[in-house]
């Protein structure tokens, strides 16, 4: 397996055209996918160089943001322990 093999993929759905008030159309295909509904809240973030705009579903983000929270108090307890010199082990996935 190639380190391309593990690069996430980007799917272009199609192309939006934005309306003299700002307002964008979500593409059926593309909301049928990715079980946007009407009501559901997107957050709307810039890429960093400013070239672009990702959008994301909350709900979605919520979810991202509670297991990298676990992951991170995993990795907090590591670091608190090693430098308490207590010994450290690795956990294995089985």
């Amino acid at each position: 397996m190639t380190i391309n093999d593990k690069m996430p993929r980007f799917k272009v759905f199609g192309s939006m055209v934005v309306s003299p008030r700002g307002q964008v159309v979500i593409p059926a295909n593309a909301r049928k996918e990715l079980g946007i509904g009407s009501g559901d809240t997107l957050l709307a973030c810039g890429t960093p160089n400013g070239e672009g705009l990702l959008l994301l579903k909350v709900d979605t983000v919520e979810q991202m943001l509670s297991v990298m929270s676990e992951q991170l108090a995993i990795v907090g307890k590591l670091v608190q322990d090693y430098r308490s010199g207590k010994s450290v082990k690795p956990e294995t996935e089985e």
